[in-house]
């Protein structure tokens, strides 16, 4: 591509658009460390609901889509679509509970429900382990996909793409988040997403247009899949074709063993960033930034809803459009861009890029302040200078977003592709979710738990890596490794917790005094505090769990059918949604009424 005065003038546009947000909001953010990486919790939850769609909209995203709608069909989306069960769950088993802690890192976690040194190494390994190592394992593959991008619209090298990413991109990006705290990010954020949305769409309907419209389209899909003859699945189906063998290898068909994994277990039993089980990272930093539980509740049901239902379509009508245009691709992830190279208008070429620098950099804030907080808080403060003066760890977390910047841009050149960046997170967490999930409803896990789950994930993704004991496709043999480690992992945390000692008592009912967590599993710890009304709620959560996981996925399902057809299905399927969705009003509604009613009687009983 070749950059006219337009392009680089929509792009220098938006560049200064975020640094003065990065500006604007330095005063805000400077004060201590609360104002730095939580906004004071003072945030609405379309505020920060917003911000964690915009985080996991990164750069890599409509590629990596682009690739597994391209080889497996849209039904390769469950890769991802499967994280909505614990994604819910978040919404209402855990935002409550994350709020009502009154945290500033869910790292922190640790040394509020543990105790001793087997707490303190957890927080401090914890700290290093996500703040440094996973983070610039994600921040690796986001730029390696930026730099993908920019050799191609820029029509330069890889390494000079590289150079462009590492030397401008990142460190732009640190500059606004190190100025702006998280009310930098999260302004910028909203501006970003906006911007990436509109950009996205535009992109799928030049696509579209080019295969000759929706239906033309489709016609030529049923066509390839008709000249491919029986080793062919539909690209356009939601699932994965039952009638074939569990691990078939046809042309884009997602093996029905990798989705039994992706539905049955990855979305409990993985730990992956946005989408942990019970909650944490970036998602929980936004929680604890909310202005109270509701706000925090509303958040993460706002994220699910515009993360699932509201996002993929376009870059998926554009992986199918590449299907098309594009039939026998090497790398199925060039896809998009080959698209946006050959049939975006050269009057939009900035704007798009643009698109995507937002898309890359909103990522990039994110995660590099949320790193420095686990840096900062958890391990600086925590184990190296305790009583510093709040300016002092103010400057420290903006010395530590400089060392995230320098730390990312090495990884991403050490990785060998986006995909491999994105399994391995997935293999290192499997088999961690149920610890994180029970941590909070079981009195009886300890910090041992959590301590021997991470520690033989680690040692059996390595080890299955290494001697590679599997065979098949390459989603299969992700499925037989995870379904491997999951399986080691839960048992050696099931019978460590089992064999070791529960926490003391003083640690267990501190923590069931301040967060209220439900009395089944903590009946031991509820028998010592009878001042404190036991909570009956997880029967009623999980009924809203429910209604939201119909919701969006009806409303995901329904977009699809009214955009592919037949569109009486779409009707149908978003009017399931909506009633999902009068439901969940109500019951919020009448929950936070009472809760309200609640708590006016218990202060009219203090003022007595």
């Amino acid at each position: 591509m070749n950059f006219t005065i337009l392009d680089w003038s929509a792009i220098v546009l938006y560049l200064a658009i975020t640094l003065f947000l990065g500006l604007h909001f330095r005063g805000r953010s400077g004060k201590s460390v609360d104002d730095y990486f939580l906004s004071g919790r003072s945030v609405s939850w379309w505020l920060a609901g917003t911000s964690m769609v915009a985080t996991t909209f990164a750069a890599d995203t409509p590629l990596v889509v682009t690739g597994l709608v391209y080889t497996q069909g849209v039904a390769g989306n469950w890769l991802w679509w499967a994280f909505l069960l614990s994604g819910m769950m978040t919404v209402f088993l855990f935002a409550r509970l994350w709020r009502r802690s009154g945290l500033l890192t869910d790292v922190q976690f640790a040394e509020m429900r543990y105790s001793g040194k087997p707490a303190a190494f957890l927080r401090g390994f914890r700290a290093i382990y996500l703040g440094l190592l996973m983070n610039c394992l994600i921040l690796g593959w986001v730029t390696k996909a930026m730099t993908s991008i920019v050799a191609t619209t820029m029509g330069v090298s890889e390494r000079n793409a590289l150079a462009i990413c590492v030397f401008f991109l990142i460190p732009f990006t640190g500059i606004y988040v190190a100025l702006g705290g998280l009310w930098g990010v999260l302004w910028t954020d909203l501006f970003q997403f906006a911007l990436k949305m509109t950009i996205v769409i535009g992109v799928a309907w030049y696509a579209v247009r080019a295969t000759g419209g929706m239906s033309m389209m489709l016609s030529k899909l049923a066509d390839m899949r008709a000249a491919a003859g029986p080793n062919a699945g539909d690209a356009t189906s939601f699932f994965p074709d039952f009638s074939r063998p569990i691990t078939s290898e046809a042309l884009w068909t997602l093996p029905a063993l990798t989705f039994l994994v992706n539905l049955g277990i990855q979305w409990w039993a993985f730990w992956y960033p946005g989408a942990e089980p019970g909650g944490g990272g970036y998602i929980a930093q936004r929680i604890f930034s909310s202005r109270d539980e509701r706000h925090g509740l509303l958040s993460v049901l706002w994220f699910n809803i515009a993360h699932y239902a509201v996002r993929p379509w376009p870059w998926i009508l554009t992986a199918l459009a590449a299907i098309v245009l594009y039939p026998h691709l090497e790398h199925p992830e060039t896809g998009y861009m080959l698209i946006v190279t050959h049939y975006v208008p050269p009057a939009l070429r900035g704007i798009v890029v643009a698109g995507f620098m937002a898309a890359f950099m909103s990522t990039i804030a994110t995660q590099l302040n949320w790193g420095a907080s686990y840096l900062v808080a958890d391990f600086y403060r925590r184990f190296i200078k305790r009583d510093a003066t709040e300016k002092h760890y103010v400057q420290i977390s903006r010395l530590a977003t400089v060392l995230l910047v320098i730390a990312s841009a090495y990884v991403s050149a050490q990785l060998a592709s986006i995909r491999s960046g994105w399994e391995f997170v997935l293999e290192i967490g499997a088999g961690t979710g149920g610890v994180y999930l029970l941590r909070w409803y079981w009195w009886r896990i300890n910090a041992w738990s959590e301590i021997s789950a991470m520690a033989t994930a680690m040692v059996a993704t390595v080890v299955l890596r290494v001697i590679a004991p599997f065979s098949g496709t390459a989603p299969v043999v992700f499925a037989k490794t995870a379904l491997a480690t999951t399986a080691l992992t839960t048992l050696v945390w099931v019978v460590v917790t089992l064999v070791t000692a529960a926490e003391p008592e003083q640690v267990l009912v501190s923590f069931y005094r301040k967060v209220h967590p439900h009395v089944s599993g903590w009946k031991p710890v509820a028998r010592l505090t009878p001042d404190i009304p036991p909570t009956h709620d997880l029967g009623r959560n999980l009924i809203a769990w429910a209604l939201g996981c119909s919701m969006v996925y009806l409303a995901l399902f329904g977009l699809g059918r009214l955009l592919m057809g037949p569109a009486w299905k779409g009707i149908a399927l978003l009017a399931g949604s909506a009633l999902c969705a009068a439901a969940l009003y109500m019951d919020i509604a009448r929950r936070w009424g009472v809760e309200t009613a609640e708590n006016a009687r218990a202060a009219a009983e203090l003022v007595r």
